[in-house]
This record gives structure tokens, C-alpha cells and sequence, in this order.
């Protein structure tokens, strides 16, 4: 009966952090269609009041992760395949004017995207400076008298860029934080534990969304790629793929072009309306993507766990612990930890916009787990989540949203983290 209410409780927990975060995904994006860009839409900065701490409680440590910046895309072949089509459809004359256009736009841009691929652009820097020097704002007691942090990231540049960025601007806002950057095999298990390089790595479970055996009863009708190419190419004959591979390829560079300051290359060829009109099979796609990933990620979780603990229990002098990685590591974290009930795992291909939606993987996205300690002797740790900078929900028990017991979290996810980790000693 208690593990029952428990439960009710955890699930109003949600529903009211639902109605309080405001805005149906769909009217969401309304407002903004670029938000259908899912992973690929830059980190999205509004100003936020944050629900003050109950009375005689104040943050004194953060644990982070955070995905790189915006890059260029992940792999060459996008633009190399995209030079080969332009190229031969201009030389035998299958270009709209609008076609032409873009050709002679991508032609000028083409040796930085080729040099670029992957790499962290200025303004993946500038998202994290900017995050950094909003969380030092926000939360001003863990940093003011300096302190001790530890930062790690991928063996990825664009990460270890990102963790640099990001590092330099908490020192600029207080020259007394120290702060130690690492990227190395020894951290991997905290920050991307599947990484072949990682002398710690496991095996861990994975399952499919339940969704996907309904998947049929989500009725779509997706006729984009044939409506690019018309825009583009007044024939197809002799060019090098199919329609819908050169759909999707234009589709992933207009996504893309935000991240790299070449927003308008493209014209009319693909537009927001485009992108946001697919947006809620888009995001199933996403979802399918990470959700059976979320075990691999027990390791980030229980990293979490165990520096949080060395803090509360004083064997630690940390302020903070910043971690650096990748989308398909906090994506699948995101799901695990059930935040704004990511994990509720619907069996109706509808209802998944409702508890997940692929923007909040954005570019520069993070997950902060701020701890508020009272000057009362015996009084619980508190915990609070932002999820892009914004209050977030778990599936906990809680009478103080958005705060919960560090003994209910460290429970609740020490319990989920042990009973999917066939690793883990009986």
C-alpha cells in the first residue's frame, strides 16, 4: 500500500510539473518551429524565475552533464555527397533557379564545411560560456567563496572545446574557482562509459520503446522528399541517389546550417514549416534512438551518486563536478532519470510527444542537479533538476516541487541503476 501511494504521489509530482512548465509540446512548437530541428536546434537561452528554496536552505555543490556545442555536422559524407549531386546537376543543367542558388551559396561555403566537419563552431563556445556564467548567476552561495571543481569530457574535441569554454568562463566570474579539466580513459566511465577506450566499460540491456508495436495506428504521410527535389532539380535522371536519400540529405543540412552561421543557403529548397510538419514521427524516430540506450548510461548515474555522496559526507571539498559528452549519452540519461517523465515509456505512438520531445537533446543541452543543504542539524539534503535551465520533474515522492529528498533520490535511482545492471554483484 505504501509503495502505492508512493507512486500516486510521484505521478501528481509530474502532472503538476507538467501544467507548471505551461505550454503543450504542439503549441510549443508553434511559437517555434525551429524546435522540429529535435538534436539538431541550437540551445534555446530564456530567462527563467527559479522557484525560491524552502526557508534556511541554500545550494552548496552541482553535479552536471552537459552535451557539447553546435558543430559542424557529425561526418563528412553529407557534404561530400551533397558536392558530387550539385556539381553534376549543374553541369547537365537539372537545376531550378532557386537550385542554382543554393549551388553557388554551397560551392563559396564548401572548404570551411569540409575542413569543419564536427568540429565545435563559435557558437557552440558561446553556449557554453553562456551557460556557465547563468549557473554561477543562478547560483551564486555555491561559487562566491571559490572552490574546488572537477570537469570531464569525451575524448572528443568538440566536447573537450565545449568543457574548455565552459571552465573558462566560471573562472572569469570568480578567479578563486579552481578547476581541474580532464579528458581521459580513467573518467570515461562518468561521461561516456560505452567508449571502447573505456578499461571499465559493461555490457548493459536494452529494450524497445512500447510504442513500437503500435506503431502502425500512428497514421503519417510524409511526401517531403519528393517536394525538395521538385524545388531543386528539374530532373533527376543520371544523379547519384535515390529521391529520398537526396531528401534527407538536404534535410539534415538545413538543420544543420543554424549551428554553423549559413542559415539562408538554402532558400525556400526546405523550410521551418517543412521540418515542423514531421516533427511528432520525427521525434518517435528520436525516441526509438535513445530509449534503449538509457541502461548504458547507469554508469553516468551512479558517477553522479557516488560524488554527490563524498560531498554530503564531507570526504569531498568539491563546489561542483561538470561533465562533458554527447546526445545519445545524455539523451538516453535523460530517459532513465524519468525527468519531466521521459521514462514513462507509452504504449500509444501519440502520447510519446507528451513525455518526450527531441529538442530538449538539443545542441550545448545539460542536466544540473543542484543540492541545498540547511544550517539546521539533522534537516534533509534537498535536490532540485534543471533541464536546459529549466525546473525539471522526477518520479519521486515529493510536498516541495521542485525540490526533492537527497534520500528519496539517491534510493529511488541507486534502486533503478542496481536492478538493470546484470553487472552488478548479487
Amino acid at each position: 500500500m505504501k509503495k502505492r501511494s508512493l507512486t500516486i504521489i510521484a505521478f501528481v509530482a509530474v502532472v503538476l510539473a507538467s501544467w507548471a512548465q505551461g505550454v503543450s509540446p504542439l503549441d510549443q512548437l508553434k511559437a517555434d518551429p525551429r524546435k522540429a530541428y529535435g538534436t539538431d536546434y541550437p540551445y534555446e537561452f530564456t530567462t527563467e524565475k527559479l522557484t525560491k528554496a524552502p526557508s534556511g536552505y541554500k545550494p552548496f555543490y552541482i553535479s552536471h552533464y552537459g552535451r557539447h556545442g553546435s558543430r559542424y555536422y557529425w561526418n563528412a559524407f553529407l557534404y561530400r555527397e551533397m558536392d558530387s549531386l550539385l556539381t553534376t546537376a549543374h553541369r547537365k543543367h537539372q537545376l531550378t533557379a532557386e537550385g542554382e542558388q543554393f549551388y553557388t551559396k554551397f560551392k563559396a561555403a564548401k572548404d570551411e564545411l569540409s575542413t569543419g566537419v564536427s568540429e565545435l563552431t563559435d557558437l557552440g563556445w558561446e553556449q557554453h560560456q553562456r551557460i556557465a556564467r547563468t549557473m554561477y548567476n543562478n547560483f551564486p552561495e555555491v561559487f562566491k567563496k571559490g572552490g574546488n571543481v572537477l570537469a570531464i569530457a569525451s575524448l572528443s574535441g568538440r566536447c573537450v572545446i565545449s568543457m574548455s569554454g565552459f571552465c573558462q568562463e566560471l573562472v572569469q566570474c570568480n578567479p578563486k574557482i579552481e578547476i581541474r579539466e580532464q579528458s581521459s580513459r580513467f573518467t570515461l566511465d562518468g561521461v561516456v562509459p560505452d567508449d571502447r577506450q573505456n578499461p571499465a566499460r559493461r555490457e548493459f540491456p536494452s529494450t524497445k520503446p512500447r510504442f513500437e508495436k503500435n506503431r502502425d495506428q500512428f497514421k503519417y504521410t510524409d511526401n517531403l522528399h519528393e517536394t525538395i527535389v521538385k524545388r531543386a532539380f528539374t530532373s533527376t535522371e543520371g544523379l547519384p541517389g535515390s529521391v529520398h536519400h537526396i531528401g534527407e540529405n538536404f534535410i539534415n543540412l538545413y538543420t544543420s546550417l543554424p549551428n554553423i552561421g549559413h542559415e539562408g543557403m538554402m532558400g525556400n529548397i526546405v523550410t521551418d514549416k517543412d521540418i515542423a510538419d514531421r516533427w511528432e514521427s520525427s521525434n518517435l524516430g528520436t525516441y526509438s534512438w535513445l530509449f534503449p540506450r538509457q541502461y548504458m548510461t547507469i554508469p553516468i548515474l551512479q558517477d553522479i551518486i557516488k560524488k554527490a555522496d563524498a560531498v554530503i559526507n564531507g570526504s569531498s571539498d568539491r563546489i561542483a563536478d561538470l561533465r562533458f559528452g554527447h546526445d545519445d549519452r545524455l539523451g538516453p540519461l535523460h530517459i532513465l532519470m524519468g525527468i519531466n517523465g521521459a521514462d514513462r515509456d507509452p504504449e500509444d505512438p501519440y502520447e510519446v510527444k507528451n513525455c518526450y520531445q527531441n529538442w530538449n537533446t538539443c545542441k550545448a543541452c545539460n542536466v544540473q542537479l543542484v543540492f541545498y543543504r540547511s544550517k539546521k542539524a539533522g534537516d534533509d539534503v534537498l535536490v532540485k533538476c534543471l533541464l536546459n535551465g529549466h525546473e525539471a520533474s522526477l518520479p519521486l515522492p515529493t510536498d516541495n516541487y521542485p525540490y526533492y529528498k537527497w534520500s528519496d533520490f539517491r534510493q529511488f535511482y541507486t534502486d533503478r541503476c542496481n536492478s538493470n545492471d546484470p553487472n552488478r554483484t548479487k
